[in-house]
């Protein structure tokens, strides 16, 4: 049961791992249970795991990432811009992660009713 969701959510890498990991080119011609227990004991980082895991990078990846991230900010610290807290380094976690975009919609607050009747003009004008 859980074989058949995983290879219906994600069947591509779960071939790329068993390939990769396994030498097994044709998932099909074995039965289901050994399918099952070779994809348990597939590693964290596999394609499978990350993808049901919902993780865009594997462990080693983001840690490296921070790891340029903790460097370029040492390099920047005593740097002018760095001693005035000014164009610090964007991060390569946050870019490789996906959170460096901003939102689409932020959230508005308005002191009174006058101020968000001016904001909703200007950007429907």
């Amino acid at each position: 049961m859980i074989l058949a969701s995983v290879i219906a959510s994600c069947e591509d890498e779960f071939i790329c791992d068993m390939t990769e990991t396994y030498g097994i080119y044709d998932y099909k011609g074995l039965p289901p249970m050994t399918c099952a227990t070779l994809c348990c004991g597939l590693p964290d980082d596999s394609r499978v795991k990350r993808k049901l895991s919902n993780m865009k990078l594997s462990l080693t990846e983001m840690l490296l990432a921070l790891i340029v991230d903790g460097i370029n900010t040492l390099i920047w610290q005593p740097t002018k811009d760095g001693r005035k807290g000014r164009n610090k380094p964007e991060s390569l976690f946050k870019k490789l992660m996906g959170l460096d975009k901003k939102p689409k919609d932020e959230l508005q607050a308005f002191d009174d009713a006058d101020a968000f009747d001016a904001w909703y003009r200007s950007k429907h004008e």
